[in-house]
């Protein structure tokens, strides 16, 4: 015979694995419904603007079309500079060769493995390889057909969710009862606040991103500085990780095209002065504390995100825990979760106040 307890705790422990299998084994449907719901949440102010002087269908299938014209944009940069980079594959090759071959003349003199055998080794890794790389690249093109079919939807969920917001508004009203319909409206308007400070100020970072790694590349002669500058401020959309592989990748290809240790110690003098300024000025300015999560959790959501939803998990994870922490703290009995997942509010440092001061007059 259980005790009541332990009859909870089962029941907790039995919805939190029927909870994991839906949310894994409905990655296909959630992912693009999550984006295109906190997409839509970033456009609603533009998308209202736009409703004083055109219709709502009108108005909504503008902001989506602007949205497409950024994300065009940014794909067009990217393909540009990465055929500039093409065009020198050759020069590339000989760069890779070159260091190749001195950490083969390194290894003989450290180790005493003669090179011959260390070519041979090679060799016979590339000939076990050559099968796996027309496994990947037949897998990259199928990704590639399924990520293109998925950002259409998601457009459509975009423009759908523009357009019948105030329907799915009244909806969940009707779904609470009438005495928490005050709460439930808060509790809708502050997550969408919180989403749409924290896409906008993320945005407007990423972009602050492209202009301090652009000016810093360019200074220290990267090649190819503004394609290493966009994917350094792309990536930074995955918390954490996304920066340091931006300017890991950075410094690879600086070294795959010729480049020497002071050019791989200058990019990262770069990228630590950019990590600074981005930490201590930028972030707590532009991004704010919209989203006040612990920083245990934090890394908690990324890593669960990854295992359910792999890299669109990750990009996910701070939004989606943001809500939740909304919730929680508007409901009497989850509001111990919700300090439990929240970050305690710190004093702003010094020169973060006076900026805001000074933008602020």
């Amino acid at each position: 015979m259980t005790t009541p307890l332990l009859d909870k705790t089962l029941k907790l422990l039995l919805l939190l694995i029927l909870l994991f299998l839906v949310l894994y084994f409905g990655k296909p449907f959630l992912v693009p419904v999550l984006i295109a719901t906190f997409l839509s949440m970033l456009l609603v102010p533009l998308c209202t603007q736009l409703e004083r002087k055109l219709p709502r269908g009108l108005a909504a299938l503008i902001s989506v079309l602007i949205l497409l014209s950024a994300v065009a944009l940014i794909v067009y940069i990217v393909s540009t500079q990465v055929s500039n980079i093409a065009g020198n594959a050759e020069q590339i090759e000989r760069n890779i060769s070159e260091k190749v071959q001195k950490v083969e003349e390194f290894v003989t003199r450290s180790l005493g493995i003669p090179q011959q055998k260390q070519a041979q080794v090679i060799q016979e890794q590339q000939q076990e390889s050559t099968g796996k790389i027309s496994l990947l690249i037949s897998g990259f093109f199928t990704s590639l057909g399924g990520l293109f079919t998925n950002f259409i939807i998601v457009l459509v969920y975009i423009f759908l969710f523009l357009y019948f917001r105030d329907h799915f508004n009244q909806a969940l009203l009707r779904i609470v009862p009438p005495k928490d319909k005050t709460n439930a409206r808060t509790i809708v308007h502050d997550a969408q606040q919180v989403a749409q400070k924290y896409l906008t100020g993320l945005a407007i970072m990423i972009a602050c991103l492209w202009v301090m790694y652009g000016i810093g590349f360019s200074a220290i002669g990267v090649r190819n500085a503004l394609f290493y500058a966009v994917l350094c401020g792309l990536l930074e959309i995955v918390p954490f990780v996304g920066n340091l592989t931006g300017v890991s990748i950075t410094v690879i290809m600086s070294l795959a095209q010729g480049s020497d240790l002071k050019m791989v110690l200058a990019i990262v003098i770069t990228y630590a002065i950019v990590q600074f300024l981005q930490t201590y000025i930028l972030e707590p300015l532009v991004v704010g504390r919209g989203i006040s999560i612990h920083p245990v959790f934090t890394i908690v959501g990324i890593v669960g995100g990854e295992v359910l939803w792999g890299i669109p998990g990750m990009v996910l994870a701070l939004p989606i825990m943001g809500v939740i922490k909304i919730i929680c703290d508007h409901i009497e009995p989850l509001k111990p979760y919700g300090f439990l997942i929240g970050e305690e509010r710190k004093r702003e440092p010094g020169i973060v106040r006076k900026i805001k001061k000074k933008v602020s007059q």
